[in-house]
């Protein structure tokens, strides 16, 4: 801002402002002297904070197409100049706050010798109206408390006359609508309007703008989010002054008092659905900066694409519900007592719900009436909820009179509402078990998408990065492009039938067996990893040896010491996390190279000068080739086969597309349920599974619990991407009726039993 930076008034508006400090002395309501004013002035603060104004920025996180995904700091704070304010905006504050602004020079004195008359006959204590204009206001919220004594109101009025000096109109208009406090975190209109209403200033309807000005005065009386009623009572108080002013027409104002209101019910700033992904900007940022991260308005780019972060969201949210409704209700979160008295019952339905805020659209609510038809339910801030019809379907059977202590939902429990599409209401439950979601750019490493789990609120672990799991038959794809190498290729046969492992003392007590106990006898290894057979990947890693396999890992970026030394490996025993087996997917998706996944483009300053920008991704780089494109390509085909004809043929018939590759992966006991894959130039992988390890059911598989996951978000992330039409590479012929190396072909098939022995080309560059 470029103002005066003189903390001196000249002479004359000293002198000015001592003659009318014996007129605020009957606007305070109290008896002073000139001799008390002497002594108050030359005592009134510095007021460089206001000419050199410099609020907290805080944080701010963004999509790589420019949306606000994530917001850090402890006041939300936008600044906008006021010539940016909108006219309605300022019209509105002025019609409430200090409808003379523009006439006084710091104190209206036609509204403060009307409150003086008030407060005469008050002399006992209090103040029984106030006069502050915003000037005065400026100059409370910057140096003083809000205490109504009279020294305090002098050097206010003082204050105000120094600012008035120090500023022009529109600045101090400016300072004001940046600075004051809205309530939930909100500091200034823009905030403001972003936190209650999901919206710019410049977007808000004139019955929006109105509430917002109604909150300087009391913003948490007025907090349309705790308060609803008196927010709109404060309303309309404003719109009833605008019209009065003349800042708007009678139609004008008959509209905006019937406008229906959409408050956002969390109070929420930006990121619902985005907060993994801004926590783990706001840990890089921090270690840059340190503390001064959530004051300098920093700013943070990064490689996520809004559209499909918010497809990656919904779908993950969706395939959690409907496995939570797939598997029952469990009854209420808890129960409380209902006192007999209303103002003790509101009290204490006010206190549960307190303790229990909204999670992703799934409302906490204090049951007040429960029958098998009907149940009515108190939601924070007093409405009163009716469900009935379809909305008690899922808890239908803790409604019958026989229901169980545990599950019944009766008076006093607290149970969770939420909208159907359909716009009704009916009783849902907070999931137990978690997920997470993945996707990267195959060919850059740069994140598109990543949800850490159901909800931030609920959880902060991060699944993607944090959480290390089995991956069970998610695995398999590297054990079979290791085997690539050893000489078995898509038509090599191998016998599906139990293994003996009589004699080996290492596996004394092991005996795996396929998911459905049946076995095909011989098979070829295309059809193996298609339908994922598990005694024919055993067999096959038991001859062409674990070590060398467990070493082969690491080209795809896993860690072998989370892998287990025996023949498991090929099942899926060791541990990964989200991330890592994203980035593996990635490997076969590009053509065989490693990418790091990054997540942060730049970071900028509050004025746009950048602080950091990464370097411009290196695709395909020779010295990254990790595996021969010969096995890149025969992997792939099976990968294809797998969403074609197997375990994820549900992925090919949705999305309508021959590109599509991945595994399935369901670990013992169905405790983690996995698919990884690949479409386009996009690698992704989904996850579910509970954080204290328990079975997901005995009819759950990663093909009913990620992969539905998986295929939703890509539906939105290919809609505009053709799809990609493998290229043959050198070296690969076919031989009968699949692929295999050309030095290979024409060979006999690899026998299990001198698989270690078979032709081995030289090692694919690492």
């Amino acid at each position: 801002m470029n103002t005066p930076t003189s903390s001196s008034f000249p002479l004359p508006g000293w002198r000015r402002g001592a003659c009318r400090l014996a007129l605020a002395f009957a606007f305070v309501g109290a008896p002073a002297s000139q001799n008390a004013a002497a002594s108050i002035l030359p005592e009134v603060p510095d007021i460089a904070a206001v000419t050199d104004y410099r609020p907290k920025i805080p944080l701010r996180v963004y999509s790589a197409d420019g949306v606000l995904i994530g917001e850090f700091g402890a006041e939300r704070r936008e600044f906008v100049p006021i010539a940016k304010i909108p006219a309605q905006m300022k019209a509105a504050v002025l019609a409430i706050e200090d409808t003379r602004f523009y006439e006084h020079n710091g104190i209206d004195w036609i509204r403060a010798l009307g409150a003086a008359k008030a407060n005469l006959s008050n002399l006992g204590g209090g103040y029984g109206q106030g006069a502050s204009t915003i000037t005065m206001q400026v100059a409370r919220n910057f140096f003083l408390s809000r205490d109504k004594t009279l020294p305090r109101k002098l050097t206010e009025v003082a204050l105000a006359y120094k600012i008035e000096q120090a500023l022009s109109k529109d600045q101090i208009l400016e300072v004001y609508m940046n600075q004051i406090y809205l309530g939930q975190r909100a500091y200034g209109f823009a905030a403001a309007a972003r936190t209650y209403f999901g919206k710019p200033l410049e977007q808000l309807s004139l019955a929006e703008t109105a509430m917002l000005a109604g909150l300087p005065q009391n913003p948490g009386r007025h907090n349309p989010v705790a308060n609803p009623q008196r927010a709109q009572q404060r309303q309309r108080v404003v719109l009833k002054r605008m019209f009065e002013t003349g800042k708007i027409s009678q139609a004008q104002y008959r509209r905006a008092l019937d406008e229906p209101l959409r408050v956002r019910r969390d109070g929420a700033g930006p990121g619902a659905g985005s907060e993994y992904v801004a926590e783990l900007a706001r840990q890089a940022v921090f270690a840059r900066f340190g503390e001064a991260s959530y004051e300098r308005g920093i700013n943070v780019v990064t490689t996520i694409v809004a559209a499909e972060q918010e497809a990656a969201y919904q779908s993950l949210r969706r395939s959690v519900l409907a496995y939570d409704r797939r598997h029952g209700y469990r009854g209420p979160e808890a129960r409380i007592a209902l006192p007999k008295g209303a103002d003790e019952r509101e009290e204490a339905v006010a206190e549960a719900l307190q303790k229990r805020g909204p999670v992703g659209g799934l409302l906490p609510a204090v049951v007040t009436a429960a029958s098998p038809k009907r149940v009515r339910a108190v939601l924070a801030g007093g409405e009163t909820i009716e469900i009935s019809g379809a909305g008690l379907g899922f808890a239908a059977a803790a409604l019958q009179p026989k229901a169980g202590k545990q599950l019944r939902i009766a008076p006093g429990a607290v149970v969770r509402l939420a909208k159907t599409k359909g716009q009704v209401w009916e009783i849902v439950q907070l999931p137990e078990v978690a997920a997470a979601f993945v996707a990267i750019d195959a060919g850059t490493g740069a994140y598109r998408a990543m949800v850490g789990g159901f909800d931030y609120q609920l959880q902060k672990l991060n699944h993607v990065t944090q959480a290390w799991r089995q991956p069970g038959s998610a695995i398999k794809p590297f054990v079979y492009s290791a085997a690539l190498e050893r000489g078995f290729f898509p038509g090599t046969p191998i016998l599906d039938e139990p293994l003996d492992f009589s004699g080996e003392k290492d596996y004394a007590n092991w005996s795996p067996r396929n998911d459905d106990n049946t076995y095909e006898g011989l098979v070829t290894v295309r059809h193996a990893l298609t339908h994922s057979r598990n005694v024919p990947t055993v067999r096959m890693l038991r001859s062409m040896d674990v070590d060398y396999t467990r070493d082969y890992f690491k080209r795809f970026g896993f860690d072998t010491a989370r892998h287990p030394r025996n023949l498991t490996l090929a099942l899926g025993t060791g541990a990964v996390t989200p991330l890592q087996m994203a980035g593996a997917y990635a490997v076969i998706a590009n053509g065989g190279y490693r990418v790091q996944p990054w997540l942060i483009a730049k970071i900028q300053d509050r004025d746009g000068k950048p602080l950091f920008e990464a370097p411009p991704p290196q695709v395909r780089q020779e010295g990254a080739r990790v595996l021969d494109p010969r096995n890149v390509f025969i992997l792939d085909s099976m990968l294809r086969d797998v969403a074609r004809f197997g375990t994820a043929a549900q992925a090919g018939r949705q999305l309508g597309r021959v590109d599509i590759a991945g595994k399935t992966g369901t670990t013992s006991n169905a405790i983690d349920g996995w698919f990884g894959g690949y479409g386009g130039n996009v690698a992704a992988v989904a996850w579910m599974g509970y954080d204290e390890p328990r079975s997901l059911g005995g009819r759950e598989f990663g093909s009913t619990l990620a992969l539905p996951i998986w295929i939703d978000y890509m539906k939105v992330a290919l809609a505009k991407t053709p799809e990609r039409a493998p290229l043959v590479p050198e070296g690969v012929v076919r031989d009968g009726e699949d692929w295999v190396y050309a030095e290979y072909a024409g060979q006999a098939p690899v026998e299990e039993s001198a698989a270690a022995q078979a032709p081995q080309p030289q090692d694919s560059p690492r």
